[in-house]
């Protein structure tokens, strides 16, 4: 799926359409069809579905210049961009990597085993620290865990790793959502 044109369709975008508005689209897209989100039923087709919208995005990605790709890169996520190049042969490394961390990941959360779901991914964000896509992952990791210790009513480290959420993943206002519907509730249960 090298063709550009397929991937603005993916995204939903007209050809030609804005960094700024490619990343809005990957950002709804990848929230919608996270296999994670879905129901269990229609797990299989969204995560084909996520598959391909992270593939088109890669691909729009690497069309645009790199200076103001990483310009946004540092901007959005607060992360000096002044990373030497990487060889090919590191970038199938990493891709590699990624794949691999994806699906453990997703097996350590549904598992619920979130130290260890934290620590995979705190190392690839070490890994790959300018990578949105394991911004993301951190900080529903990060929300997974926190959720789970409202329910421990481990109301002050619940709280440590909601905000982590939000800082991790500041401008996916979903997660903003469900972060300020746990801690009202965190608030709600320190109350009583």
């Amino acid at each position: 799926m090298t063709d550009l044109t397929h991937c603005y369709q993916i995204l939903g975008l007209a050809q030609g359409a804005s960094l700024s508005e490619i990343k809005t689209a990957y950002r709804d897209l990848a929230r919608r069809y996270h296999p994670d989100t879905c129901a269990e039923e229609l797990r299989a087709q969204a995560q084909t579905q996520f598959i391909q919208i992270n593939h088109a995005y890669k691909q729009l990605l690497k069309t645009w210049p790199t200076s103001s790709f990483t310009s946004a890169v540092e901007t959005t996520t607060g992360v000096p961009t002044t990373a030497p190049p990487v060889s090919p042969i590191r970038q199938q490394q990493d891709a590699q990597l990624k794949h691999q961390s994806y699906h453990k990941l997703h097996d350590l959360l549904q598992a619920r085993r979130f130290a260890r779901a934290i620590a995979l991914i705190e190392g690839l964000a070490l890994r790959l620290p300018l990578d949105p896509e394991v911004r993301q992952w951190q900080a529903i990791a990060y929300f997974q865990w926190g959720k789970q210790l409202v329910e421990q009513r481990q109301w002050g480290k619940a709280k440590v790793y909601l905000r982590k959420a939000i800082r991790t993943d500041p401008h996916n206002q979903e997660l903003f959502r469900a972060v300020e519907q746990q801690l009202q509730q965190l608030q709600r249960r320190a109350t009583f």
